[in-house]
C-alpha cells in the first residue's frame, strides 16, 4: 500500500497554475509524469486570444506611418490582422518543438538522460508565462492605445519608445521565462546549474538577436 501511494505521488500531474507559485515542484512532476496535449491546447488558446487583441489594436494610421500607401492600407490591414491570428496558432507549437529539439541536443553534452517528451512538456508549461504576458500586454494596449509591437512590460514600453528594437526584448515575462528555463533544465533534465543557465541565456541572447535583425530589416533604430 505504501509503495502504491508513493507511486501515485510520483505520478501526480503538473499544473499550469503551479508554474506561477511553485515552478520547482512542477518541473519535478514533469520529469516523472510529462504532460503535453492539454497544456499545449490551453497555451495555444491564450496565444490566439493575445494575438487577436493585438490585431484589434492595429489601425490604418499605424500602417500609413510605416510608409504603406493610404489607398492600400485598409486591404493590407485586414490581411495583417488575419496573419497575426494565424501566427498565434502556430507560434506555440513551432516554438516548443524547435526549442525542445535544440535543448535535447545540448542536454546530451551535459550527459543528461532527459527525453524529448519531457522537454516538450517542460517548455509547454514554461510557455504559459509568455502566453499570460501576451494577453496582459495586448489587453492593456487595446485599452490605452499605442504600438502593439511594444510590450508595456518591456524596457521599450517603460521608456516610451516608438519601436521595439532590442529594448523590446528585455521584458519581464521574457526574463521570467528564461529563469524558469534554467530551473527546468536543472529539475527536469538534471543538468548542472552552470550548463542549465548557459543554455537558458543562449536562448535569451538569440531572441535579442532576432530583435536586432527585425529592427535592421525595418530600418528602425536598434536601441
Amino acid at each position: 500500500m505504501e509503495i502504491q501511494t508513493e507511486m501515485n505521488t510520483q505520478k501526480e500531474n503538473p499544473s499550469l497554475i503551479g508554474m506561477f507559485s511553485s515552478p520547482g515542484k512542477q518541473f519535478i512532476k514533469i520529469k516523472e509524469n510529462p504532460k503535453f496535449w492539454l497544456p499545449l491546447l490551453i497555451v495555444s488558446v491564450l496565444y490566439v486570444v493575445g494575438m487577436a487583441l493585438m490585431a484589434v489594436s492595429m489601425d490604418v494610421q499605424s500602417l500609413v506611418d510605416q510608409g504603406v500607401p493610404k489607398d492600400q492600407a485598409e486591404l493590407i490591414l485586414g490581411f495583417t490582422k488575419v496573419t497575426v491570428v494565424i501566427v498565434g496558432i502556430v507560434t506555440p507549437i513551432i516554438g516548443i518543438l524547435i526549442s525542445s529539439a535544440i535543448q535535447l541536443l545540448l542536454a546530451k553534452f551535459g550527459s543528461s538522460t532527459v527525453s524529448f517528451k519531457q522537454l516538450l512538456s517542460m517548455n509547454t508549461f514554461i510557455m504559459i508565462i509568455g502566453a499570460v504576458g501576451l494577453v496582459l500586454n495586448m489587453a492593456i494596449r487595446s485599452a490605452i492605445g499605442g504600438n502593439p509591437d511594444i510590450y508595456i512590460t518591456s524596457l521599450a514600453g517603460v521608456l516610451n519608445q516608438d519601436t521595439a528594437g532590442v529594448l523590446g526584448s528585455i521584458e519581464v515575462f521574457g526574463i521570467w521565462s528564461t529563469i524558469l528555463t534554467a530551473l527546468g533544465l536543472q529539475k527536469t533534465a538534471q543538468l548542472s546549474k552552470g550548463w542549465a543557465w548557459t543554455i537558458a541565456i543562449i536562448f535569451f541572447v538569440v531572441s535579442i538577436g532576432f530583435a536586432l535583425a527585425g529592427s535592421a530589416f525595418q530600418g528602425a533604430p536598434q536601441l
